[in-house]
């Protein structure tokens, strides 16, 4: 029973949040200003499914400005926890494939987040270019997956370049963001699906980096992730969980 009544509440309010972006934004479709707004109602739908989100954000964070933040990718829990920890004038990078998807897909267009074809490998060359001149134009922050795909109970997977790229084009700093691991955490019929804990850290600074030291400071990003998302796991309290969860 609970199961159904979470399954209806999270359709419910993601159909009404889709209805509401439409208004919210008729006058300022596409801004990426709307962006932190929609990310704040969806970290709140971690209360619906019974995930007790703790974010650290660090004071630091307000003076960030434009930067490339670069977070770990586990699952459909992320648009519940990861969203928590975004800041204002940032936007993420999605895949265009985002906008088909019932009710999120709209939210996600009108909001201003950034899509990119990744299927089209003309296009996909010209996208990091592409994403820095909208940086540079808009003087905004952006949100990129640097794994690339979505973990699924496998770790800290190997970075993908195109973070690292972004931000020594841009000459932006990179701030990393950790969250605790989510894997099977979710299960819509238990009452208690414990505790997910999401860390921004310090941003690494760029300037410590030449153009063609990509690979290391992509390495450099994964070795702090990994140390502070092995520390999160031992902190967080996770409810025992042996059944089909959040995937």
């Amino acid at each position: 029973m609970l199961f159904i009544i979470r399954l209806i509440l999270i359709m419910l309010s993601l159909f009404l949040m889709s209805i509401y972006a439409i208004f919210y934004c008729l006058f300022s479709p596409r801004n990426p200003k709307n962006t932190y707004h929609f990310a704040m109602l969806f970290s709140k739908m971690s209360h619906l499914v019974g995930l007790k989100v703790q974010v650290r954000i660090p004071e630091s964070a307000k003076s960030n400005g434009s930067v490339v933040y670069i977070a770990n990718h586990q699952n459909n829990c992320d648009m519940l926890t990861t969203t928590g920890a975004v800041q204002p004038g940032s936007v993420t990078i999605g895949k265009k494939s985002l906008v088909w998807i019932p009710f999120f897909g709209l939210i996600y267009w009108l909001t201003g987040n950034i899509l990119i074809d990744r299927d089209n490998k003309n296009k996909s060359k010209n996208t990091i270019s592409d994403v820095v001149e909208q940086m540079r134009a808009k003087d905004l922050a952006v949100w990129i997956f640097p794994e690339g795909t979505r973990s699924r109970g496998r770790g800290l997977m190997p970075f993908k370049m195109g973070a690292f790229h972004t931000a020594l084009q841009a000459g932006v700093n990179v701030v990393p963001t950790v969250v605790s691991n989510t894997h099977k955490q979710v299960k819509l019929n238990r009452w208690d699906n414990g505790e997910v804990i999401v860390e921004m850290l310090e941003p690494i600074d760029i300037s410590q980096y030449k153009k063609r030291e990509i690979r290391r400071l992509m390495n450099d990003a994964h070795a702090i992730m990994l140390e502070k998302y092995e520390q999160l796991n031992k902190e967080a309290k996770r409810p025992d969980c042996s059944h089909n969860c959040c995937g």
